[in-house]
Protein backbone atom coordinates (compact mmCIF):
# COMPACT_ATOMS: atom_id res chain seq x y z
CA UNK A 1 0.00 0.00 0.00
CA UNK A 2 1.14 3.21 -1.78
CA UNK A 3 1.12 6.31 1.01
CA UNK A 4 -0.03 9.48 -0.02
CA UNK A 5 1.93 12.89 -0.73
CA UNK A 6 1.02 15.47 1.22
CA UNK A 7 1.68 19.06 0.68
CA UNK A 8 0.82 22.48 1.94
CA UNK A 9 -2.17 22.62 -0.15
CA UNK A 10 -3.45 20.34 2.57
CA UNK A 11 -3.57 22.00 5.15
CA UNK A 12 -6.37 24.11 6.79
CA UNK A 13 -5.70 27.19 8.60
CA UNK A 14 -9.48 28.18 10.71
CA UNK A 15 -9.74 31.80 9.80
CA UNK A 16 -9.31 33.84 13.51
CA UNK A 17 -12.42 34.96 15.02
CA UNK A 18 -11.24 38.00 16.77
CA UNK A 19 -9.15 39.05 13.41
CA UNK A 20 -6.25 38.60 11.97
CA UNK A 21 -4.37 41.64 13.51
CA UNK A 22 -1.38 40.82 15.35
CA UNK A 23 -1.72 41.84 19.29
CA UNK A 24 0.30 44.73 20.51
CA UNK A 25 1.09 46.08 23.96
CA UNK A 26 2.02 49.63 22.51
CA UNK A 27 -0.97 51.81 23.39
CA UNK A 28 -2.21 54.85 21.61
CA UNK A 29 -0.45 58.11 23.52
CA UNK A 30 -3.65 60.13 22.58
CA UNK A 31 -1.14 63.19 22.61
CA UNK A 32 -4.38 65.16 21.43
CA UNK A 33 -6.16 64.55 24.69
CA UNK A 34 -7.26 67.24 26.99
CA UNK A 35 -6.22 67.70 30.05
CA UNK A 36 -8.14 68.13 33.06
CA UNK A 37 -8.62 67.89 37.21
CA UNK A 38 -10.48 64.92 38.82
CA UNK A 39 -12.60 66.74 41.94
CA UNK A 40 -14.89 63.29 42.55
CA UNK A 41 -15.06 60.05 42.12
CA UNK A 42 -18.32 57.88 42.73
CA UNK A 43 -18.70 54.10 41.74
CA UNK A 44 -16.41 54.06 38.91
CA UNK A 45 -17.06 57.36 37.13
CA UNK A 46 -14.81 60.12 37.40
CA UNK A 47 -15.93 63.86 37.80
CA UNK A 48 -13.18 66.51 36.21
CA UNK A 49 -13.13 70.20 35.31
CA UNK A 50 -11.69 71.19 31.68
CA UNK A 51 -10.57 74.50 30.89
CA UNK A 52 -9.81 75.14 34.16
CA UNK A 53 -10.16 79.07 35.34
CA UNK A 54 -11.46 80.01 31.15
CA UNK A 55 -15.07 81.12 29.90
CA UNK A 56 -15.50 77.63 28.91
CA UNK A 57 -14.79 75.67 32.00
CA UNK A 58 -16.81 73.03 32.82
CA UNK A 59 -17.28 69.56 34.60
CA UNK A 60 -17.17 66.23 32.25
CA UNK A 61 -17.92 63.17 33.49
CA UNK A 62 -15.73 60.36 32.56
CA UNK A 63 -14.87 56.37 32.92
CA UNK A 64 -11.45 55.00 32.98
CA UNK A 65 -9.93 53.03 30.28
CA UNK A 66 -9.47 49.65 30.54
CA UNK A 67 -5.62 49.52 30.73
CA UNK A 68 -6.01 51.73 34.08
CA UNK A 69 -8.32 49.74 35.71
CA UNK A 70 -5.40 48.60 38.01
CA UNK A 71 -4.62 52.14 39.00
CA UNK A 72 -5.91 54.24 41.84
CA UNK A 73 -7.53 57.77 40.35
CA UNK A 74 -8.23 59.89 43.20
CA UNK A 75 -9.52 63.70 43.80
CA UNK A 76 -6.44 66.22 42.79
CA UNK A 77 -5.09 64.05 40.11
CA UNK A 78 -4.86 65.70 36.36
CA UNK A 79 -5.76 63.04 33.61
CA UNK A 80 -5.48 63.08 30.05
CA UNK A 81 -9.45 62.69 28.57
CA UNK A 82 -10.59 61.42 25.08
CA UNK A 83 -13.99 61.08 23.81
CA UNK A 84 -16.95 63.60 24.50
CA UNK A 85 -15.94 66.51 27.04
CA UNK A 86 -18.21 68.41 25.79
CA UNK A 87 -19.59 68.43 29.37
CA UNK A 88 -23.41 68.11 28.40
CA UNK A 89 -25.75 65.84 30.33
CA UNK A 90 -25.91 62.43 28.63
CA UNK A 91 -22.13 62.83 28.10
CA UNK A 92 -19.34 60.69 28.73
CA UNK A 93 -15.65 60.90 27.99
CA UNK A 94 -12.92 58.14 28.88
CA UNK A 95 -9.91 58.41 31.07
CA UNK A 96 -7.23 57.11 29.33
CA UNK A 97 -3.61 58.81 31.42
CA UNK A 98 -2.42 59.96 34.51
CA UNK A 99 -0.30 62.90 34.42
CA UNK A 100 2.86 63.03 36.64
CA UNK A 101 1.76 63.64 40.33
CA UNK A 102 3.71 66.09 41.95
CA UNK A 103 2.42 64.56 45.25
CA UNK A 104 0.40 62.20 46.78
CA UNK A 105 -0.80 61.72 49.72
CA UNK A 106 -1.21 57.95 51.37
CA UNK A 107 -2.30 56.14 54.11
CA UNK A 108 -2.88 52.24 55.08
CA UNK A 109 -5.69 51.09 57.30
CA UNK A 110 -3.57 50.37 59.96
CA UNK A 111 0.35 49.62 60.61
CA UNK A 112 0.31 46.50 59.52
CA UNK A 113 -1.47 46.58 56.51
CA UNK A 114 0.90 46.56 53.35
CA UNK A 115 -2.18 48.18 51.04
CA UNK A 116 -1.64 51.99 50.31
CA UNK A 117 -4.80 53.75 50.10
CA UNK A 118 -4.46 57.11 47.97
CA UNK A 119 -5.87 60.14 49.50
CA UNK A 120 -5.45 62.75 47.46
CA UNK A 121 -3.00 63.79 44.77
CA UNK A 122 -0.89 67.20 43.85
CA UNK A 123 -2.32 68.74 47.12
CA UNK A 124 0.12 71.03 48.38
CA UNK A 125 -1.22 71.25 51.74
CA UNK A 126 -2.70 69.29 54.31
CA UNK A 127 -5.04 71.09 56.68
CA UNK A 128 -4.98 68.73 60.41
CA UNK A 129 -8.69 69.20 61.67
CA UNK A 130 -9.03 68.52 65.36
CA UNK A 131 -11.27 69.38 68.03
CA UNK A 132 -10.12 71.12 71.09
CA UNK A 133 -13.20 69.21 72.59
CA UNK A 134 -16.06 66.95 71.76
CA UNK A 135 -14.56 64.47 70.38
CA UNK A 136 -11.11 64.77 72.48
CA UNK A 137 -8.22 65.93 70.20
CA UNK A 138 -6.04 62.99 69.22
CA UNK A 139 -2.11 64.08 69.27
CA UNK A 140 -1.41 60.60 68.10
CA UNK A 141 -3.69 61.06 65.05
CA UNK A 142 -1.68 64.57 64.65
CA UNK A 143 1.29 62.86 64.92
CA UNK A 144 0.57 60.16 62.44
CA UNK A 145 -0.67 63.21 59.74
CA UNK A 146 2.31 64.64 59.97
CA UNK A 147 4.98 62.12 59.26
CA UNK A 148 2.11 60.93 56.12
CA UNK A 149 2.78 64.64 54.91
CA UNK A 150 6.41 64.94 55.62
CA UNK A 151 6.96 61.40 53.57
CA UNK A 152 4.70 63.01 50.52
CA UNK A 153 6.30 66.70 50.86
CA UNK A 154 3.46 68.30 51.61
CA UNK A 155 3.28 71.34 53.96
CA UNK A 156 0.85 71.07 57.43
CA UNK A 157 -1.65 73.30 58.55
CA UNK A 158 -3.18 72.17 62.20
CA UNK A 159 -6.57 73.78 62.50
CA UNK A 160 -7.95 73.46 65.96
CA UNK A 161 -11.98 73.86 66.33
CA UNK A 162 -14.21 74.51 69.16
CA UNK A 163 -11.85 76.19 71.38
CA UNK A 164 -14.98 77.96 73.01
CA UNK A 165 -15.52 74.43 74.08
CA UNK A 166 -12.29 74.34 75.97
CA UNK A 167 -8.78 76.40 75.23
CA UNK A 168 -6.58 74.31 73.40
CA UNK A 169 -3.35 75.20 75.47
CA UNK A 170 -1.44 72.05 75.57
CA UNK A 171 -1.98 71.40 71.55
CA UNK A 172 -0.50 74.99 71.14
CA UNK A 173 2.45 74.58 73.46
CA UNK A 174 3.16 71.50 71.52
CA UNK A 175 2.87 72.32 67.72
CA UNK A 176 3.92 75.91 67.62
CA UNK A 177 6.75 75.11 68.33
CA UNK A 178 7.31 73.04 65.62
CA UNK A 179 6.74 76.10 63.20
CA UNK A 180 3.59 74.69 61.95
CA UNK A 181 0.61 77.19 60.98
CA UNK A 182 -1.84 76.62 63.68
CA UNK A 183 -5.30 78.59 63.47
CA UNK A 184 -7.41 78.26 66.43
CA UNK A 185 -11.56 78.35 65.30
CA UNK A 186 -14.65 79.29 67.86
CA UNK A 187 -17.97 79.13 66.85
CA UNK A 188 -19.44 82.81 65.67
CA UNK A 189 -22.20 84.56 66.39
CA UNK A 190 -25.52 83.57 64.64
CA UNK A 191 -27.94 80.80 64.00
CA UNK A 192 -26.76 76.95 62.85
CA UNK A 193 -27.85 76.66 59.26
CA UNK A 194 -29.56 74.45 56.88
CA UNK A 195 -26.85 72.50 56.53
CA UNK A 196 -26.15 72.03 60.10
CA UNK A 197 -23.46 73.95 60.65
CA UNK A 198 -22.55 76.37 63.23
CA UNK A 199 -20.56 79.74 61.86
CA UNK A 200 -17.08 79.86 61.98
CA UNK A 201 -15.32 83.52 63.49
CA UNK A 202 -14.54 85.53 61.01
CA UNK A 203 -10.84 85.82 62.12
CA UNK A 204 -10.04 82.25 61.88
CA UNK A 205 -11.95 82.27 58.77
CA UNK A 206 -9.77 84.95 57.34
CA UNK A 207 -6.24 83.45 58.67
CA UNK A 208 -7.43 80.43 56.93
CA UNK A 209 -8.52 81.69 53.65
CA UNK A 210 -4.99 83.71 53.77
CA UNK A 211 -3.09 79.77 53.73
CA UNK A 212 -5.29 78.50 51.59
CA UNK A 213 -4.85 81.01 48.78
CA UNK A 214 -3.49 79.79 45.98
CA UNK A 215 -3.37 76.03 47.28
CA UNK A 216 -4.49 72.56 46.25
CA UNK A 217 -5.29 71.80 50.43
CA UNK A 218 -6.74 68.53 51.44
CA UNK A 219 -8.60 68.88 54.77
CA UNK A 220 -7.84 65.59 57.30
CA UNK A 221 -9.95 65.00 60.21
CA UNK A 222 -12.04 62.71 62.73
CA UNK A 223 -15.59 62.72 62.37
CA UNK A 224 -17.28 65.66 64.37
CA UNK A 225 -14.14 67.89 64.51
CA UNK A 226 -15.88 70.72 62.33
CA UNK A 227 -14.55 69.18 59.02
CA UNK A 228 -17.22 69.69 56.71
CA UNK A 229 -18.23 73.26 58.54
CA UNK A 230 -14.97 74.80 57.27
CA UNK A 231 -15.32 73.24 54.32
CA UNK A 232 -18.89 74.85 54.15
CA UNK A 233 -17.50 78.58 55.08
CA UNK A 234 -14.64 77.94 52.87
CA UNK A 235 -16.51 77.21 49.87
CA UNK A 236 -20.16 78.16 50.56
CA UNK A 237 -20.45 74.14 49.21
CA UNK A 238 -23.75 73.11 52.02
CA UNK A 239 -21.75 69.63 52.56
CA UNK A 240 -24.03 68.18 55.25
CA UNK A 241 -21.98 68.05 59.14
CA UNK A 242 -22.84 65.83 61.48
CA UNK A 243 -22.69 66.17 65.74
CA UNK A 244 -21.23 63.87 68.32
CA UNK A 245 -22.43 60.41 69.41
CA UNK A 246 -22.71 61.04 73.28
CA UNK A 247 -22.35 57.59 74.48
CA UNK A 248 -19.16 56.63 71.61
CA UNK A 249 -17.32 60.26 71.89
CA UNK A 250 -17.24 60.11 68.05
CA UNK A 251 -18.38 61.69 64.95
CA UNK A 252 -20.77 60.62 62.47
CA UNK A 253 -19.89 60.50 58.87
CA UNK A 254 -21.05 62.91 56.72
CA UNK A 255 -18.66 62.91 53.99
CA UNK A 256 -18.45 59.33 52.29
CA UNK A 257 -16.29 60.00 49.78
CA UNK A 258 -13.20 62.68 49.27
CA UNK A 259 -14.12 65.67 46.80
CA UNK A 260 -12.34 68.57 45.82
CA UNK A 261 -14.26 72.05 46.04
CA UNK A 262 -13.19 75.09 44.23
CA UNK A 263 -12.95 78.34 46.67
CA UNK A 264 -14.97 80.75 44.78
CA UNK A 265 -13.90 84.39 43.60
CA UNK A 266 -10.14 83.08 44.38
CA UNK A 267 -8.01 84.71 41.41
CA UNK A 268 -5.41 82.11 41.81
CA UNK A 269 -7.56 78.80 41.76
CA UNK A 270 -7.52 77.65 45.24
CA UNK A 271 -9.07 74.30 45.79
CA UNK A 272 -10.47 72.37 49.22
CA UNK A 273 -10.32 68.11 48.89
CA UNK A 274 -12.70 67.26 51.61
CA UNK A 275 -12.14 64.01 53.31
CA UNK A 276 -14.51 61.38 54.98
CA UNK A 277 -13.49 61.30 58.45
CA UNK A 278 -10.88 58.97 59.26
CA UNK A 279 -10.98 56.29 62.45
CA UNK A 280 -7.15 55.34 62.00
CA UNK A 281 -3.92 56.60 59.85
CA UNK A 282 -1.72 53.97 59.07
CA UNK A 283 1.69 54.54 57.97
CA UNK A 284 2.54 50.70 56.77
CA UNK A 285 3.97 52.37 53.73
CA UNK A 286 6.62 54.85 55.50
CA UNK A 287 9.75 53.47 56.77
CA UNK A 288 11.15 53.59 60.15
CA UNK A 289 13.31 56.63 59.16
CA UNK A 290 10.81 58.21 58.03
CA UNK A 291 8.88 58.16 61.11
CA UNK A 292 11.96 59.22 62.83
CA UNK A 293 12.60 62.28 60.40
CA UNK A 294 9.08 63.60 60.82
CA UNK A 295 9.51 64.83 64.64
CA UNK A 296 12.18 66.98 63.60
CA UNK A 297 12.44 68.30 67.43
CA UNK A 298 13.61 64.87 68.13
CA UNK A 299 15.89 64.44 64.90
CA UNK A 300 18.94 66.52 66.03
CA UNK A 301 19.97 63.94 69.18
CA UNK A 302 19.65 61.36 67.11
CA UNK A 303 23.02 62.13 66.00
CA UNK A 304 24.38 61.02 69.29
CA UNK A 305 22.61 57.78 69.42
CA UNK A 306 24.61 54.67 69.31
CA UNK A 307 24.75 53.11 65.57
CA UNK A 308 21.42 50.97 64.76
CA UNK A 309 19.64 52.85 67.72
CA UNK A 310 16.10 52.21 67.60
CA UNK A 311 15.20 54.61 69.81
CA UNK A 312 12.73 52.12 72.01
CA UNK A 313 12.32 52.56 75.61
CA UNK A 314 15.56 50.13 76.59
CA UNK A 315 17.47 50.96 73.50
CA UNK A 316 21.26 51.50 74.86
CA UNK A 317 23.09 54.63 74.07
CA UNK A 318 19.23 55.92 72.88
CA UNK A 319 20.07 60.03 73.44
CA UNK A 320 16.70 60.93 73.12
CA UNK A 321 15.81 60.89 76.39
CA UNK A 322 18.33 63.12 78.02
CA UNK A 323 17.53 65.38 75.02
CA UNK A 324 14.35 65.63 76.15
CA UNK A 325 14.84 66.26 79.58
CA UNK A 326 17.52 68.77 78.68
CA UNK A 327 14.22 70.89 77.16
CA UNK A 328 15.60 71.03 74.33
CA UNK A 329 12.28 69.79 72.61
CA UNK A 330 10.41 71.91 74.82
CA UNK A 331 7.57 71.68 77.61
CA UNK A 332 5.85 68.54 75.66
CA UNK A 333 8.73 66.90 74.45
CA UNK A 334 8.27 64.49 76.91
CA UNK A 335 4.83 63.42 75.18
CA UNK A 336 6.57 64.19 71.65
CA UNK A 337 9.06 61.05 72.20
CA UNK A 338 6.04 58.76 73.47
CA UNK A 339 4.33 59.40 70.34
CA UNK A 340 7.62 58.30 68.19
CA UNK A 341 8.47 55.36 70.39
CA UNK A 342 4.75 54.44 69.95
CA UNK A 343 4.69 54.52 66.15
CA UNK A 344 8.08 52.57 66.34
CA UNK A 345 6.91 50.13 68.02
CA UNK A 346 3.73 49.79 66.08
CA UNK A 347 6.21 48.82 63.52
CA UNK A 348 7.97 46.20 65.31
CA UNK A 349 4.98 44.58 66.53
CA UNK A 350 3.58 44.83 62.58
CA UNK A 351 7.00 43.34 61.01
CA UNK A 352 6.71 40.73 63.64
CA UNK A 353 3.18 39.58 63.10
CA UNK A 354 4.06 39.43 59.57
CA UNK A 355 6.89 37.18 60.27
CA UNK A 356 5.05 35.15 62.45
CA UNK A 357 2.36 34.73 59.80
CA UNK A 358 4.83 33.63 57.44
CA UNK A 359 5.96 30.66 59.56
CA UNK A 360 2.84 29.47 60.51
CA UNK A 361 2.48 29.50 56.53
CA UNK A 362 5.96 27.59 55.98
Amino acid sequence: MSGRQWDESDVRIRPNKKGSRPRTKDRPKHEDATIGRVIGVDRGRYTTVVDEGTKTERTVLAMRARELRRQAVVPGDRVALVGDISGGQDALARLVRIEERSTLLRRSADDTDPVERAVVANADQVVVVVAAADPEPRPGFIDRTLVAAHDAGITPVLVITKADLREPTDLLETYVPLGLDVVVSRAGTGEIDENGSLPVDEEALSTLHGLLDGHVSALLGHSGVGKSTLVNALTGAGRATGGVNKVTGRGRHTSSSAIALKVPESPTGTWVVDTPGVRSFGLAHVDEQGVVDAFEDLVPATAECARGCTHAVDAPGCALDAWVEEGKAGPHGADRLASLRKLLASRVEASEDVKELGEHGA
